[in-house]
């Protein structure tokens, strides 16, 4: 065997020795974007859950306030509108938007029933509120947590040499489930 065969297949196994680890690389990297978008949606499908049991609850928290609230109309009105408006959004932001308004109306909501203070002491009014406060955490507790994935998936999507991988397999960006600035700020208390 000459040494210029030799040489040749040294490069030729070379060649295929490097082409098989990027293979190996890309196959790596591919798998981490499923299991890291599937987390996104896992946690996103965890988060639905909680909202969709608020919205359960909203219909009969109105009922309920309606019956002694009677010329509060328009405030039972905005929150039904803000319920409806949320499960009908198609994406991540516009529920995020949704769910903003939907949240601002249930505080005007409250605020209205502390002008009723036989709604303030019936037990259903109170048990339902109480439901609420609870989802109200849970879905706290999970929008972190699906920010926290999406946070982790956009990095990688997003961070080179992995971006270019994202790019090939059209792994798209997710958009975080953010909340209003006027949420982010704390209210202030007066004595």
């Amino acid at each position: 065997m000459s040494i210029g065969l030799i040489v040749v297949l040294v490069i030729l196994g070379l060649v295929v020795l490097v082409g098989v680890i990027f293979g190996v690389w890309v196959w790596v990297q591919y798998n981490a974007f499923v299991r890291l978008r599937n987390n996104v949606d896992e946690s996103y499908s965890t988060m639905d859950v909680y909202m969709k049991k608020r919205y359960d609850l909203i219909p009969n928290l109105v009922e309920t306030v309606k019956g002694y609230a009677k010329h509060e109309e328009a405030t039972l009105e905005g929150v039904m509108q803000a319920r409806y408006s949320c499960m009908n959004a198609s994406t991540t932001a516009e529920r995020a938007e949704s769910e903003n308004v939907l949240t601002n109306t249930l505080k005007s909501l409250f605020a209205v029933t502390e002008n009723y203070p036989q709604l303030q002491a019936n037990q259903n009014f109170l048990d339902l509120q109480q439901t609420l406060k609870t989802l109200e955490e849970e879905i706290s507790v999970s929008r972190k947590y699906y920010n926290g994935c999406v946070k982790t998936y956009n990095i990688k999507r997003e961070s080179f040499p992995t971006n270019m991988i994202a790019k090939w397999f059209k792994f798209e960006k997710r958009d975080l489930f953010e909340i209003a600035e006027q949420e982010k700020v704390a209210p202030k208390v007066q004595f």
